[in-house]
Formats: structure tokens, sequence, C-alpha cells
């Protein structure tokens, strides 16, 4: 079942942000800080969990894994990168229909050729309008809940086609049904505002680290008239710069006491160790 959260924020107008979850552990500590909703990247689970790059590498059946896993250990409702849909119209329809039975809230697909690549990397290339267009009509019929179920159509075709055509399919898929646009790798907040203004749709903002699109804070995106923002990479950079960070230490000095940790007890918390201590207390025979 959907969470109904982000369809109510987006009709009250409620601007909101989102952040990356790369893993579990990330997870684990956004529930601790209380993020309503959050984001299952592409790119950075793709990173994590097997080490490889978002160039159309993982498939769905380890993308879906990973965003179920994640779906169940977050507290939030859950929108999720689904690449292009891993494949053609039929796949579309199982990849909705698997991802909102896994306990996602918002589908996101993208207008790409398969194999996809990083929207914010170069050598991207993207298929027909109409053939995308049809692909958000499939996934819109396809789910269950359509109400709260939502389907976030993505362009990548400002690079290749320029920003006039990208902002025409963007109408377009709206018009075919999409709940949120996403207008991928605008270069300028210049581009940002004119993207807002053109659209009546509710607009995602992607803040990624090292992207092509400026990064703004949340007050600027709400005043240019974005619905909410995603941030992608920053749980992810933050992560390997701190692991960085300690093991230089570690390497240079034999210790890291100097810098920040996170309280294991704590984290044993985080991640439900403290049930399994009530389950051994209330179950656990004496074997000596």
């Amino acid at each position: 079942m959907a969470n109904p959260i982000l369809r109510q924020k987006l009709d009250a107008k409620e601007f909101f942000v989102a952040p990356g979850l790369q893993d579990m552990i990330a997870a684990s500590v956004c529930n601790k800080v209380g993020f309503e909703i959050v984001y299952g990247t592409g790119y950075w689970t793709t990173a994590s969990s097997l080490g490889l790059p978002d160039a159309g590498i993982a498939s769905y059946t380890q993308m879906l894994d990973r965003m179920a896993t994640l779906a169940r250990t977050s507290n939030a409702a859950l929108i999720a990168d689904a690449d292009t849909g891993y494949g053609g119209l039929l796949n579309v329809h199982h990849t909705v229909k698997g991802y909102e039975a896994a306990g996602v809230t918002a589908i996101q697909i993208e207008d790409q050729e398969f194999p996809k690549k990083c929207g914010h990397t170069p050598f991207k290339r993207v298929i027909p309008v109409e053939d995308m267009a049809e692909k958000i009509r499939v996934a819109c019929e396809a789910r269950t809940d359509k109400e709260n179920f939502l389907v976030i159509a993505r362009t990548d075709a400002r690079a290749s086609e320029g920003f006039d055509a990208a902002l025409e399919r963007m109408a377009a898929y709206r018009e075919a049904g999409a709940d949120v646009l996403f207008f991928e790798a605008l270069q300028s907040e210049e581009e940002m505002r004119k993207a807002c203004a053109s659209l009546d749709a509710p607009m995602m903002a992607n803040m990624a680290d090292g992207g092509l699109t400026p990064i703004l804070p949340a007050k600027v995106l709400e005043e240019i008239g974005y619905a909410f923002a995603i941030f992608p990479s920053m749980t992810s950079l933050v992560a390997a710069a701190a692991m960085e960070q300690a093991l230089m230490s570690l390497k240079a000095k034999g210790a890291y006491e100097e810098l920040p940790i996170f309280d294991f007890g704590e984290f044993c918390g985080l991640i439900g160790f403290q049930e399994v201590w009530d389950f051994e207390k209330r179950w656990a025979r004496d074997r000596a």
C-alpha cells in the first residue's frame, strides 16, 4: 500500500526535501532524524550494493530487491528510481507492479535508451517522445492504487535536444498522465525558473552534488516553483568522505580517536537489536 503522505503534500503544495538513501545504514539513521519522505537512488544503491556505475548494469531484479529492502527498513514514504522501466512496455508494466507490491510510494521512469546512464554524465541517448509517453500511460494504468502510488516522469533530453525540446517532452509526459515531472540536468537557475513557470505540474528538483544543476537552498527552490527536492548523493558522499578520513588516519597513525563516530550502542538500537535481546530474554533456554 502506497503511503498517502506524498500525495497529501503535493495537494497541499507543502514543499519538502527528500534525502537519498544508498543503503540500510543510511535508512536507519534517517529514521532517527525523522524524514517523512526519502529517495531510493539508482546511482548510489548500485554503487553501494554492486560497486558498479549507474550505466544500466543493475537489473530489474537487483533493483527491486534493493528498493523492497529500503521500503521495509525506512519509516518514510519511498520515492524509487526505476531507470527506464527496464525495457519495453511489458517491462514497464511489470516494474510498476513489482515496485508497488514492494512498498514503494512513487516510481521514477526516464526517457533514455536502454542501457541508461547517470543523468549528469555524458553520452545519454533518449527514445522518441511518443514512446516515452506510452510508457507513462502504461505505468499509470498498471498501478493498483491510482490515488497514492505516483508516477514520476523524467526527461534527459536537455543535453542532446536542448532546453525547449526537453520542455516539450515534459509537457507531453504530463499529458500522458505523469503525476510529477523531473526535468533532469538543467544547467542554470534561469532554466529552472523557466521550466517551473512553463509546466502546470508538480516539479521535482534534483540537487545532485557534482552535477550540472546548481545546488540551491530549499527556500529558493520553493520560491522558484518546485514542489519538492531530492538530495540523492548527499549521504553517500558525506559517508565516503568520513570513511576516507578515518581510514587515512588509521593508516597513518594507527588510530582515529579524534574523528566523530556514531555510538555503537545507539546504532544497535537503530537496527533492531533491542527487539532481538527482548526475544532472547523471553524465549532463550539455559543450554548449560
